[in-house]
């Protein structure tokens, strides 16, 4: 999934989530010789209706409200309003959506959408960069639009996916499995191991914090039990959040990871959802802040959607 309309969500002024990081990636894919291996779909802005499947009318109005003005924050000074930002952020929405779609009409098996993952924003306010959470809309999608009730999301993302955490924590049908840097010295704060759903949904959930310089043997050492956990559930749909910022010299965070941990958790997901019989794998872009980690880490996850 491609498209110039994607790079247009990201914030100007030196802002870390800067619009650059979508032309970082698309050399680097380029340059790999990737696009002749993949259908490249064109992004669409969500509509309304759709953005209503996971976020509230107040926020969403909000955000257009915000949008219009071109000034002001959306959140408490992390994630700046700018004119436009409203169809910005709809248009990943609705490009995640697309990708989700080509799969359940199975003209894909898998699907990579860069610019995506935006974990943060909660149902009725943004957070950490993230204006609507594309994660939260495509799995109300596909249990409405397809019936699906098991969804996996797994994230190794340094920073925890809290926006889809706490939106589905008493939800047992939605199988969470979270590898992030401690929220001792992360933003968020949260995803500590003792967060694993309420009620009905306990256990259903699982926060792997990692101490903050942790590399590939912590990874190692964590990723089989993630991996077991979701399968353990057998879910219908699995969705990635497979951002860099977990690799070692992002300039907010400080794991160390290698992009090979990233294109691991692609090709195993992979042959996990193979072996359930669907094959079915999202892989949404999430965040990364060095220019060279993203194109690298994202690439090479491309290269294991394809290769599993």
């Amino acid at each position: 999934m491609l498209g110039e309309q994607l790079a247009r969500y990201g914030f100007g002024d030196g802002h870390p989530f800067g619009p650059d990081r979508h032309g970082v990636f698309v050399r680097e894919f380029e340059q790999r010789g990737l696009p002749e291996h993949v259908a490249l779909l064109e992004p669409r802005d969500a509509s309304e209706a759709e953005l209503l499947l996971f976020h509230t009318p107040e926020y969403v109005q909000f955000v257009m409200e915000r949008s219009q003005a071109g000034s002001g924050w959306l959140d408490a000074g992390d994630t700046p309003a700018f004119r436009g930002v409203f169809e910005a952020a709809a248009c990943v929405v609705g490009s995640s959506l697309t990708a989700a779609d080509w799969i359940m009409h199975g003209l894909r098996r898998r699907a990579f959408v860069p610019i995506a993952g935006l974990h943060h924003a909660a149902r009725d306010r943004a957070a950490g960069f993230c204006v609507f959470n594309d994660c939260g809309v495509v799995v109300e999608h596909l249990r409405r639009a397809y019936g699906l009730s098991r969804i996996a999301y797994v994230d190794v993302d340094a920073h925890h996916g809290d926006g889809v955490y706490y939106a589905f924590d008493d939800d047992p049908e939605l199988i969470f499995a979270d590898l992030h840097e401690s929220g001792h010295t992360l933003y968020p704060g949260t995803g500590s191991d003792a967060e694993i759903g309420r009620g009905a949904a306990a256990g259903t959930k699982l926060n792997v914090p990692l101490e903050a310089g942790a590399g590939d043997a912590e990874f190692d050492l964590v990723w089989p039990a993630m991996l077991a956990h979701v399968e353990r559930y057998a879910p219908a749909f699995v969705i990635l959040q497979c951002g860099a910022d977990s690799v070692g010299g992002d300039p907010i965070t400080h794991l160390k990871l290698t992009s090979a941990c990233h294109a691991r958790a692609a090709r195993e997901l992979c042959l996990l959802a193979d072996r359930l019989g669907h094959g079915r794998v999202l892989a949404l872009g999430g965040g990364g802040y060095d220019r060279g980690n993203i194109a690298r880490t994202w690439c090479g996850v491309v290269q294991a959607l394809l290769a599993a």
